[in-house]
């Protein structure tokens, strides 16, 4: 779980994210924040990583912005059991997508 990327953190702005995280992120609209949806992104971001120890982990495809705002001030207040499960259950959710988009592609 730690190894997972923030959502439009350094490495979106650096272009160090995988091609899979870039076509996700920027179809959630990520890569098209504004500087205050930036700034709060950051903050939570932050609060997050500082509560939990792991950066926060939504499968964010079909979401907007909105959306997966939304899901973060939501799960921000979660206990860090609640917070674990829902985070690995995320990252299954990631791989069973990129799967799923792999078999389509073939």
């Amino acid at each position: 779980l730690r190894a997972h990327p923030d959502l439009a953190g350094r490495l979106a702005i650096a272009g160090e994210l995988t091609e899979d995280s870039k076509k996700e992120q920027a179809g959630a609209g990520l890569d098209r924040l504004n500087a205050q949806e930036h700034d709060r992104f950051t903050e939570l971001n932050t609060a997050y990583v500082e509560k939990f120890g792991f950066p926060f982990i939504i499968a964010v495809k079909g979401l907007s912005k909105d959306d997966i705002l939304a899901a973060f001030e939501r799960r921000i207040g979660n206990t860090s059991d609640e917070e674990f499960e829902t985070a690995t259950a995320q990252v299954e959710r990631i791989a069973f997508l990129r799967l799923e988009t792999m078999l389509a592609g073939r």
